[in-house]
């Protein structure tokens, strides 16, 4: 088949499989899709119980009871002689879908769900609203997005041939032959695309967006075709176009017009056309073959960046370029297609690129690599927490961490600012770190009334009491499911301020999704496979294109978000312990396994909210129905399982990688080495109440793979200020040292003992009391202490202008080491309070538009819909004293006898109903009582039994007897 020939299709026989490929060309089937709706006349092809004659509180099995048709007969639809007959609408496609495939397209699209529509005529026209259609695409991989770009360009309806045409060229390529069938399904799926193999039609929204115009050029680069580009030509040019390019005139314009097309679509004659042409108007033609397809022509002396008008006016005569406007020509597409040898796109992406190995290492290397890096997130969590015990920093009135205090935190971590801005937003988002919104509490229970500040929630408390595997876990999945976005810290919002940490303004409701798809990639390497970030980030791209072009390579960072996403949470998971040398850790993967190979936990089943029409109700609402017993397992869908990212199935994958790297992690050390040189050296990872106590004793001087604790004069008074003896600190250093105690060790703690609480401060404003009298003789001569302001009340007391603290403060950097006392004279212990937050839940994540629906929901809005679309499409006999589109009429009498007649025979019925607020609907029913003025029946609108009073009832009519 010559490239270019739109008018041209390639059949392929009823019964291939959609996205079959066709293998010989043939002329288009006759007909027009001109109808919008389900003609009266015809019915869905039901099998002889699927009429309207079911009796209440019985399933419907049209309504729901139906499974995917055979392939032969998927998306055909049955007349009155039952002979297979191809949609003419969306709608109609659709209702030939089975259940099966009516949740695949809810659960594809996700957004058709809010509300649940009436039924599929509904469905039909939300799935082609605008933003629904936008969204859709956009989540669509390259090739899919090729292929739907190719039907854009395409006569409408279409062949599979033609469209195969378009993508593989004249000469076809195996590769777009492999795929074109799993593109096409998947567009056929999510009701972009509708129709047989034959007559392939995309939803008319898909091509106003995706066809080319000048002010929304064409993916493909093609331009218009010849009948558009001449729309408004005159007739007289177009035959002065028909004589020049050597073929014979017309009488009208619309001759006129398909014997210029048929030229240039016919491969022989377009050639020699072609041969004619001067070598300048050809590279004309190159320089627009693949787009933009529009051209300037110069005016008489214009610039010499503009087009050559020799060459230009030569294509011009014979309609190879055709104007757009006084100085501008386009090539139309006919032309181009046949100047790419038939090829819509450049470069066809059918295989999505391939994630290639960068390093290989052993599993065993990167199992303990990546367990090291877990140990290492949870020691600087709560190391991070343990500072901002006493009350972190301030928030900012505008929310989140000031960059000064952004930078103190980075300092005390020893990391960068933007490694600190991922620490704090991880602690957030597991939960552990919040605002105390000024009511902050001490760990005793006490109010903490201060400015807003951050700090530990007392879920950090329950934290620490878990094993170090659990520990790890809820960091782990807390990381994968939040929408904050670390890396966007620092940056500028749309309004140019700069973006805090722990502020607003920081999700991303892509961020899971890419996190997600990241390491799922890495675990499709081999066990120790490390990626290349750069394939990585391409395929990413494939999978879901971008407007912005791809960096080019050495380019500091990608500009799209998605991309910028996936290179943080490469580094993310290797600071978390995901991921050990680049390699996807035997944890991490067990964190992401499927679902299927996980034990299913139990989930209560979740009861849909009731948005019903009920008596009194306002019409257009519905009800979905009551979720179906969970142990029922409906038609191909097997087994009620989580779904793969919900939170039971995240829980239950969560447990079983704790018991994966629980044997990874070190085991907490009881003992330390203490040196002569006043150090003490922790060989690893310390018990918490032992770390806790050195580290009130001793100042940490380093960290790595082991922590090196210094003692000073300062902590050693410390840990006398928090109520410790000299012989308790003694004896803790014996118990857990395994070195003997070095003596200049033993002779600073005696020493600094020695002279702790020798002197004694409370508050007058503040006295000094002390046995020995010269000792406040040389505090008094000391001139340091006249910004202390003390005067002698006695020999042993001195009074002081300023309060205690600042007086203790001042007498220690005099080289004192005075102890505060009660109004008791008792000496008070100082210990550092904890301060915690109120309790506050984890931040919630902002999803990325609807959330994705579950089995539950999915089952219950087909059910829902199938009934509404059973009851919208029942074939009804005229009504009495009624026009069209109008509610029955009928007597009340007339009206008692009809129903108690449908009651007693089965057979359901059309009513006209006017709730309490006075809206009308109409109904399809099934009676089952008539008593009290009251009929119970089985409403086929509303797939439910529901009771109606008979004086709101304006008339009833028979449904037609669809085997007349």
């Amino acid at each position: 088949m010559g490239t270019g020939e739109l008018d041209r299709e390639a059949h392929v026989p009823a019964g291939t499989a959609a996205g079959t490929p066709a293998g010989r060309p043939a002329r288009e089937a006759g007909g027009t899709a001109g109808a919008t709706g389900r003609p009266h006349g015809g019915a869905t092809a039901h099998t002889p119980a699927d009429t309207h004659g079911g009796k209440a509180g019985h399933s419907v099995p049209g309504a729901h009871g139906r499974t995917d048709a055979p392939p032969a007969t998927a998306g055909l639809a049955t007349d009155r002689s039952g002979t297979a007959a191809p949609p003419r609408t969306l709608a109609e496609a659709l209702r030939n879908r089975g259940d099966r495939g009516l949740a695949t397209l809810l659960r594809a699209r996700p957004d058709l769900l809010s509300p649940v529509p009436n039924d599929l005529t509904q469905l039909a026209t939300r799935a082609g609203t605008r933003a629904s259609v936008i969204r859709a695409l956009e989540r669509l991989d390259r090739f899919t997005q090729q292929t739907a770009q190719s039907l854009a360009v395409a006569a409408e309806p279409t062949s599979y041939g033609t469209l195969l045409a378009l993508l593989g060229g004249d000469d076809g390529d195996p590769a777009v032959e492999a795929a074109l069938p799993r593109a096409l399904g998947l567009l056929r799926e999510q009701a972009l695309v509708w129709g047989d193999d034959d007559r392939l039609r995309l939803v008319r929204t898909a091509r106003e967006l995706l066809a080319p115009s000048p002010q929304h050029p064409s993916p493909t680069g093609l331009g218009p075709t010849v009948a558009e580009a001449t729309s408004g030509m005159s007739p007289g040019r177009l035959q002065e176009i028909l004589a020049t390019a050597g073929l014979p005139t017309t009488h009208d314009p619309v001759s006129a017009v398909a014997s210029l097309t048929s030229l240039f679509t016919e491969r022989e004659r377009m050639t020699a056309l072609l041969d004619s042409a001067p070598t300048e108007a050809l590279a004309v033609l190159d320089r627009l073959v693949w787009g933009p397809p529009y051209g300037t022509v110069a005016p008489p002396g214009g610039s010499s960046g503009a087009a050559d008008s020799t060459p230009v006016r030569w294509l011009r005569d014979r309609g190879l370029l055709l104007p757009s406007s006084p100085r501008t020509v386009v090539l139309p597409r006919e032309v181009a297609l046949h100047l790419r040898g038939g090829r819509a796109h450049r470069e066809p992406e059918p295989v999505a690129p391939e994630v290639r190995v960068a390093a290989e290492h052993r599993p065993q290397v990167v199992d303990s690599t990546a367990a090291g890096q877990a140990y290492t997130a949870l020691s600087t969590v709560e190391e991070l927490l343990k500072n901002w015990q006493t009350g972190g920093p301030a928030v900012l009135r505008a929310g989140g961490l000031s960059v000064r205090d952004l930078k103190r935190t980075a300092a005390a971590l020893d990391v960068s600012e933007q490694i600190a801005s991922f620490w704090l937003e991880l602690a957030y988002a597991a939960g552990l770190l919040a605002s105390d919104g000024g009511e902050g509490t001490s760990r005793a229970g006490t109010a903490a009334g201060q400015d807003e500040r951050f700090a530990p929630t007392p879920a950090y408390d329950e934290w620490l009491d878990l094993p170090a595997a659990s520990r790890w876990t809820a960091l782990a999945t807390a990381w994968l499911t939040a929408t904050r976005t670390p890396g966007l810290v620092g940056g500028q919002d749309a309004k140019g301020r700069t973006l805090a940490a722990l502020g607003p303004d920081l999700d991303r409701g892509a961020a899971p999704e890419v996190r997600h798809r990241v390491l799922a990639l890495l675990a499709e390497l081999p066990s120790g496979a490390a990626p290349d970030q750069d394939s990585v980030l391409a395929r990413l791209r494939w999978e879901r294109p971008v407007r912005t072009p791809a960096p080019a390579p050495g380019a500091p960072e990608p500009s799209d978000l998605r991309s910028r996403i996936a290179t943080w949470t490469l580094t993310e998971a290797e600071l978390l312990g995901l991921t050990g040398r680049g390699a996807l850790s035997t944890a991490a993967r067990t964190l992401l396994a499927a679902p299927a190979t996980l034990p299913a936990p139990a989930l209560p089943a979740a009861a849909l909210p009731a948005t019903g029409e009920r008596a009194g109700e306002q019409p257009g609402a519905r009800t979905v129905p009551g979720t179906p017993d969970a142990r029922h397992e409906r038609a191909g869908d097997g087994p009620a399982q989580p779904a793969p990212h919900s939170h039971a199935a995240l829980a239950a994958r969560a447990a079983l990688a704790a018991e994966v790297i629980a044997p990874l992690l070190p085991e907490p050390l009881d003992h330390v080495l203490l040196q002569a040189d006043l150090t003490a050296v922790a060989p690893g990872p310390l018990e918490r109440p032992l770390a806790e106590a050195l580290g009130i004793l001793a100042d940490v001087e380093s960290k790595g793979g082991a922590t090196v604790y210094r003692f000073t004069p300062a902590s050693v008074r410390r840990a006398l200020d928090a109520g410790q003896a000299a012989a308790d600190l003694h004896a803790f250093l014996a118990k857990h040292s395994r070195t003997p105690v070095p003596q200049p060790l033993s002779y600073l703690i005696d020493d600094v003992a020695r002279k702790h609480g020798h002197l004694r401060i409370g508050a007058a404003s503040a006295y000094v009391r002390c046995d020995d009298d010269a000792l406040l003789d040389e505090i008094m001569a000391d001139r340091r202490s006249r910004s202390l302001r003390t005067r002698r009340l006695a020999p042993t007391v001195l009074a002081a202008q300023a309060d205690p603290a600042t007086l203790l403060e001042g007498l220690r950097a005099m080289g004192y080491a005075p102890a505060a006392e009660s109004a008791e004279g008792d000496v008070l212990i100082i210990r550092a309070d904890a301060h915690r937050t109120p309790r506050r839940t984890p931040p919630v994540p902002v999803p990325d538009g609807p959330p994705a629906p579950d089995d539950t929901l999915l089952a219950a809005a087909v059910k829902a819909i199938r009934a509404g679309d059973l009851a919208a499409t029942a074939v009804r006999k005229p009504a009495p004293h009624t026009g069209a589109g109008e509610l029955p009429r009928t007597t009340p009498a007339e009206t008692l006898a009809t129903v108690q007649a449908a009651a007693l025979t089965g057979s359901a019925i059309w009513i006209g109903y006017v709730n309490a607020d006075g809206a009308a609907s109409q109904r399809v029913i099934a009676p089952v009582r008539v008593e009290g003025g009251f009929v119970t029946a089985y409403d086929h609108t509303a797939d439910e039994v529901r009771t109606y009073p008979l004086h709101r009832i304006t008339g009833v009519a028979e449904l037609a007897d669809e085997r007349a």
